[in-house]
């Protein structure tokens, strides 16, 4: 049985301003229902849009509208990239250490790819997932339905 899926899935980039409040907001809109939501972590991001639990839940197909998009990708830029390639880097870290050394470089470089582009590069390997953006501020949003 088929769950139903809004018509359109809506990111408010307003409401992020981090790498945390962007997991934030996933969670508020893909993972309503569910008693649990994924960790700040690009791989359960990648997990999360094959569907199969939250609002992809037995669905093959979801259109998304990502709002203040431009917003995003400054919050979601280089310095909060650098931050989080340099917390990987730590000493005790869990992390490869060379696998993050070279992403930094790449960065610091200019041919890396931001946290923000990380992001855009996951949905778009899942063909499953229609991404629509927008520049929209958030009055001119529509009506988001209570948590």
């Amino acid at each position: 049985m088929r769950s139903q899926v809004p018509e359109e899935i809506i990111i408010d980039g307003n409401a992020i301003h981090d790498i945390g409040s962007f997991y934030d907001e996933i969670n508020r809109v893909f993972m309503a229902g569910e008693n649990w939501t994924i960790g700040n972590s690009l791989d359960a991001l990648n997990d999360l849009f094959y569907g199969g639990y939250g609002v992809l839940k037995n669905t093959e197909y979801a259109s998304v509208l990502w709002y203040s998009i431009e917003k995003s990708r400054s919050v979601l830029g280089y310095e909060t990239t650098k931050a989080y390639y340099l917390e990987k880097l730590k000493p005790g870290s869990p992390f490869n250490k060379n696998v993050f050394t070279e992403k930094l470089s790449d960065l610091e470089s200019g041919t890396g790819e931001t946290y923000f582009d990380i992001i855009i590069s996951i949905i778009a390997a899942h063909p499953n997932i229609s991404l629509k953006t927008s520049n929209a501020s958030a009055h001119e949003m529509p009506a988001r339905s209570p948590d």
